[in-house]
């Protein structure tokens, strides 16, 4: 009796021994996931030798090859049918993403009731040729048509062989990169409508001498090789806070609008793009999107913020090297493990000029966006609390239970909508996917409000990887990569919840 129970006490031992190694064998890669790994990564992307990853540069082009080369050593593949661009036709996981590069603009003028407004001073020529011409203006509100909202500013108006005054922005956001989006769509609309140039009436809550510092230089925009008049069209930002200028705009019919122009080259930058097929027969059908965008400032002058001799390299490894790391780290622990739908891992370009890697994106997708069930985008200024996780959406986009959980497993937090004031959830590439529907939330690095220990390195030359705690961006990975996960695992989709302003967007995407 007494050898029989000792066997069977050997047996359950064995059996719980060997239950408990099953169990520990089904988690997820990610939770394997190493500080070296996260390390490397981050002194690689955020080194001084890429030379602060500027949009259409060598180091920008250097953090493409190195995103792309590391989903070819996971084994992620490129997306069926190929995303292989043009103009680097041997690597497949790039989509070229063609820009217009400006210089500086030249001098020129506005005047309006006898009163002349310079450039430079009390304008910015945001795309145009050389132009010195007399003509009547007309006031469009926003200068926007169809946009799915009660209105259309070109109803009832005649603009052919006119000057076209708007707003800038959108009545719903005037968050500088949603000015810098809509300004494209705006000339392009009126360029359709005939007129021959356009007046914005800068109005976002930026000081107008920051605003001239960061456009009057060299600048980019998408490249509309279809429509290449658009950019030839003078479009000038003036300072709308300035309500002498307003009242001298608004109150006159005719504007003599000179201008010396700003030349333009056609440059390219790519986003990186990798797949991982689902699992599940049926649910792979679908997938979740995990963005970042790999792009910064550049180096001296092209970074807009203090310099020395010493340091001139804006690195940005909180903004956004931080969010390429957490990408990377999807890309490997689904390239290991699926989960049951498939994951679209987009790296994006030029978010740093005005979302425009992802604007393009979701204007050329490489997959139907009606099959991406939600966006987990990665982004951020800096962290000045290591406990937690911040998400710009998290109450509105439905997958609230899994982001906290993945968040709890790794021993962090969430903290939802951190300082509501300067319209995050607007500023990020996530914007881009929400537009078209898609439940798309931001999440970055902890902080609950902007305050010193954020903008100390956010945009700064100080924003190095000796800066950056490897502990806290490991467990910042893995939860990016476990939200990921149990997203794509879920039996439904999120949806927006009821009334959020891209709700209906939502309904559209989906058929609902």
């Amino acid at each position: 009796m007494k050898k029989t129970l000792l066997l069977l006490s050997g047996l359950i031992c064995i059996a719980t021994l060997s239950f408990a190694q099953k169990k520990k064998a089904i988690l997820p890669p990610e939770f394997a996931y190493k500080k070296s790994e996260v390390e490397a990564n981050m002194r690689f992307i955020a080194a001084d030798e890429l030379l602060g990853r500027r949009t259409g540069e060598l180091g920008n082009q250097v953090a493409a090859r190195f995103i792309a080369e590391q989903f070819r050593k996971f084994g992620v593949k490129p997306v069926p049918g190929g995303a292989a661009s043009a103009t680097i036709p041997n690597n497949a996981y790039y989509q070229n993403v063609p820009f217009d590069k400006m210089n500086a603009p030249g001098d020129g003028e506005i005047v309006a009731n006898a009163e002349t407004m310079k450039s430079g001073r009390d304008w910015i020529l945001m795309s145009g040729g050389a132009t010195d011409i007399t003509a009547p203006l007309v006031y469009a509100g926003y200068g926007l048509e169809n946009t799915g909202k009660s209105w259309d500013d070109y109803k009832g108006l005649d603009v052919k062989g006119k000057i076209v005054l708007v707003q800038s922005g959108t009545p719903d956001v005037q968050t500088p990169a949603e000015i810098v989006a809509s300004s494209a769509e705006k000339r392009k609309l009126a360029v359709e409508k005939g007129a021959i140039a356009v007046i914005e009436l800068f109005n976002a809550p930026i000081p107008w001498n920051v605003v001239t510092r960061f456009f009057a230089g060299e600048k980019m925009g998408l490249a509309d090789t279809d429509q290449k008049a658009t950019q030839d069209i003078p479009h000038a930002w003036v300072n709308g806070k300035e309500a002498n200028l307003t009242r001298s705009l608004r109150g006159v019919s005719e504007v003599k609008f000179k201008t010396a122009g700003r030349k333009s080259q056609l440059i390219n930058s790519y986003n990186v793009v990798g797949y991982i097929e689902g699992t599940d027969p049926k649910l792979k059908e679908e997938y979740v999107l995990v963005s970042a965008h790999y792009d910064h400032v550049g180096v001296g002058k092209q970074g807009g913020q203090a310099y020395t001799a010493e340091d001139s390299i804006f690195n940005g490894a909180r903004d956004n090297a931080f969010g390429v790391v957490a990408l990377l780290a999807a890309a490997e622990s689904f390239a290991k493990n699926p989960p049951k739908r498939s994951v679209l891992i987009v790296a994006l370009t030029a978010e740093e000029v005005g979302l425009l890697g992802s604007k393009y994106y979701a204007a050329h997708p490489l997959l139907p966006l009606n099959k991406c069930i939600f966006n987990i985008n990665s982004d951020g200024a800096g962290y000045n609390d290591t406990t937690i996780v911040a998400v710009m959406g998290l109450e509105r986009t439905g997958a609230k239970d899994e982001i906290e959980k993945a968040a709890k497993a790794f021993g962090l937090g969430v903290f939802a909508e951190p300082s509501p004031e300067q319209g995050l959830f607007d500023r990020s590439d996530n914007v881009s996917f929400a537009k078209e529907g898609i439940p798309a939330p931001t999440i970055s690095p902890g902080f609950k409000e902007f305050n010193g220990d954020i903008m100390k390195n956010y945009h700064q030359v100080s924003d190095n990887p000796e800066t950056i705690d490897f502990d806290y961006l490991l467990k910042f990975a893995k939860t990016i990569t476990y939200a990921a996960r149990l997203i794509a695992d879920r039996a439904t989709a999120p949806q927006w919840i009821k009334g959020d302003k891209y709700e209906e967007a939502g309904k559209k995407l989906y058929g609902k």
